[in-house]
């Protein structure tokens, strides 16, 4: 059998002219055009902006975030943008852009206020053009949810210190916008915190939710639902989220005490109902159950139910002491007065989904935080915020059908790695993507769809 591998050796030179890299990030730009984020941006930034500087605070911030859309951890990493200025137009140098970081850091609280009214002004924008694929768009409830997870560092950094798991580094507080089974999700907090932060800090939950809240158009403040796991069944939290002046629905998850033990064994066979699967099909070996009468809740928010569920351990797991006659069990409190438990049950799993926008955040930007400032730190991830909302938003607008799900690593393969060439002719800038790109098509049909919308 002849071998037919190519045998034969490349020449390789640094000589192309016209070329671009990296080329599918015009959709990056696309996106900051109609939802007005660059734009929001430069104004927001502008206070920043010395009198005679060339570069602009919000173009170079704007920038940052889509050089870590496109897999940067780093602020050197904005050097891939720097070697396209007829598409990502002028890039400041690497010390402009520290100098910026720097100085927005030691204004902090006024540099992230302006960053998040720019984020929330262009996240409205974004969800109005994406019609009925905005969160909400239904009449429903926008679903909100929370989750801390541990940055690890890997050398001394201000305010980093060991973790409940044995790590060193940070433990922030997330909360993201679930975009459903159809999409992806996108960040509305990301709260940095000391490694040594409590999981179940009801002050921190809080935080991170006005944040969120604060994230949301207007309209649809009084429609959310706060979805966390058990580190947020907390009398505090739970407390200020059902306050009259807020009108907010929660799903939480509970611990499983003693006296919810005696309340399950207590359950009557009949009264155990099949749990539902992800496709909503009757589960077996799975069951949900009503304990809320069972319990003495008079020190919990009124209105307030305990559904429990049963589950056989899957084979080979090990057995936790709170399991009870060798089945698994999972508690959550919810202010939902209709719906049929396994109904309320599954809504409540589907909290998973934000282990996932933790991985695809961490895939963009905040496995590893750069500086060693706190507060730089904290300016970061308001940079990761901000890619990761433009991966989001651009899905949103620009992608259909499954490509709507993809992670940013896949994103980054596919959409955004094709190679293309700039040509010049009737005074107009035309990007000949690789013609054999086995996603050319999507790529081109994704960037109509966006220069058909009016610029935000």
């Amino acid at each position: 059998m002849k071998n037919s591998a190519r045998t034969a050796r490349v020449a390789v030179s640094a000589d192309g002219r016209g070329l671009v890299s990296q080329a599918g990030a015009v959709l990056l730009w696309e996106t900051m055009r109609v939802t007005g984020l660059g734009r929001g941006l430069s104004q927001g930034l502008s206070r920043w902006r010395a009198p005679r500087a060339v570069h602009d605070p919000g173009k170079i911030v704007a920038d940052l975030a889509a050089a870590v859309a496109l897999g940067g951890d780093c602020l050197a990493d904005i050097a891939v943008l720097r070697e396209q200025p007829e598409l990502a137009g002028p890039v400041a140098s690497d010390p402009v852009v520290s100098r910026l970081v720097s100085q927005l850091a030691g204004d902090l609280p006024r540099a992230l206020k302006a960053i998040r009214a720019a984020r929330a002004a262009a996240r409205e924008g974004a969800w109005a053009l994406a019609g009925d694929a905005a969160p909400g768009a239904d009449g429903g409830l926008v679903t909100i949810d929370l989750d801390a997870t541990i940055v690890i560092a890997h050398s001394e950094k201000q305010q980093a210190s060991p973790t409940w798991k044995k790590t060193f580094g940070f433990h922030p507080m997330t909360a993201f916008a679930d975009h459903g089974a159809g999409g992806n999700g996108e960040p509305l907090a990301i709260v940095l915190r000391t490694g040594s932060a409590g999981s179940n800090t009801a002050a921190d939950h809080i935080e991170a939710t006005r944040l969120a809240l604060a994230q949301l158009p207007r309209h649809l403040r009084r429609r959310v639902l706060i979805r966390a796991d058990s580190a947020g069944g907390t009398h505090g939290f739970l407390e200020w989220l059902t306050a009259k002046s807020r009108r907010l629905r929660y799903s939480v998850g509970m611990t499983i005490t003693e006296d919810m033990q005696d309340a399950i064994l207590k359950v009557p066979a009949d009264s155990w109902t099949p749990a539902y699967d992800g496709d909503e099909q009757v589960r077996d070996g799975a069951w949900v159950a009503d304990i809320t009468g069972m319990l003495d809740l008079s020190s919990w928010p009124a209105g307030m139910r305990v559904i429990v569920r049963k589950e056989r351990p899957h084979p080979g797991a090990q057995l936790r002491f709170t399991d009870i006659d060798g089945h698994r069990f999972t508690a959550f409190a919810t202010d939902a007065r209709k719906g049929q438990l396994a109904d309320l049950e599954l809504r409540h799993r589907r909290r998973a989904r934000c282990e996932d926008r933790i991985r695809c955040a961490k895939d963009t930007g905040l496995r590893s935080l750069p500086f060693q400032g706190f507060a730089q730190n904290q300016a970061w991830c308001e940079i990761v915020a901000l890619a990761c909302e433009l991966l989001a938003w651009m899905q949103m607008l620009a992608l259909t059908g499954t490509a709507r799900r993809w992670e940013p690593k896949r994103l980054r393969l596919r959409i955004f790695a094709v190679a293309g060439r700039l040509a010049r002719g009737g005074r107009r800038l035309r990007l000949r993507l690789a013609g054999r790109w086995p996603w050319a098509g999507q790529i081109t049909a994704a960037v109509s769809r966006l220069q058909a919308l009016p610029a935000g």
